[in-house]
């Protein structure tokens, strides 16, 4: 359980933390170079995410649940002006990451490892370029839907903190999940469907995805935008 220390109720942290056991060089990664990349939550509870960052950072870009790093490496080193904010707690996953970012001597990555829930309903509003949120865990049982990332609550927190006209990305090989996503952010007056069908060129498959799509199951890849805010604040 998460403890927060203001009172506030506690928060079920959903999701395996270990796996198998590390190697050791994966254990070193995790001694040495993890705690000059991770961040906490500031005090106030509220997070400017360019303060992690140089000050000649032009954006900054969040995957929610990077598994084993792949995509977030290759963003990273793909566009080395933008800040890149990975949020993950399974161990075997963090430290694969941490191979790439140490091979790559990638220097425009952060890592929130803890409940990507925390980290979104502290944002600062309109500080988010890009969002990811690529093949989170489906949760098929239906006593366990209110698990799933893509909800309502979660939505709302990304829709303050995204920029007018930011991206979502989204991707599911869990048919079901991929309505559930749909329905959603379809019926979210912050967001609005890409028009493209076609596969952005800087959305590279993932081995993961290309597992999936060789055991029989189609990834399903969904591209949405913040809306412009109205005067008002509101989406229109």
């Amino acid at each position: 359980m998460i403890s927060p220390s203001d009172g506030t109720p506690q928060r079920r942290l959903y999701g395996r933390r270990r796996g198998r056991a590390l190697r050791a060089g994966q254990r070193a990664l995790l001694g040495g170079l993890l705690p000059a990349l991770r961040f906490e939550l500031p005090a106030s509870g509220k997070l400017d995410p360019f303060r992690l960052f140089p000050a000649t950072t032009k954006e900054v870009w969040l995957e929610i649940g990077f598994g084993a790093g792949e995509h977030l490496a290759f963003q990273a080193g793909a566009n080395p002006g933008c800040g890149l904010i990975g949020c993950e707690v399974f161990e075997p996953g963090i430290a694969r990451l941490l191979a790439e970012i140490k091979s790559g001597d990638l220097a425009n990555l952060r890592l929130f490892i803890d409940d990507a829930r925390l980290l979104i309903a502290a944002l600062a509003p309109r500080c988010l370029a890009r969002v990811f949120i690529l093949f989170p865990d489906p949760w098929p049982k239906e006593r366990h839907k209110k698990r799933r990332i893509v909800a309502t609550e979660p939505l709302d927190h990304l829709a303050e903190a995204m920029a007018d006209g930011a991206e979502l990305r989204l991707a599911t090989d869990d048919a079901d999940y991929a309505q559930w996503m749909t329905e959603r952010c379809d019926s979210h007056s912050a967001f609005e469907r890409s028009s493209g069908r076609a596969r952005p060129p800087d959305w590279p498959e993932t081995r993961y995805e290309k597992k999936a799509a060789a055991q029989g199951r189609s990834p399903r890849l969904l591209l949405y935008r913040r809306r412009a805010r109205t005067d008002s604040g509101i989406a229109g």
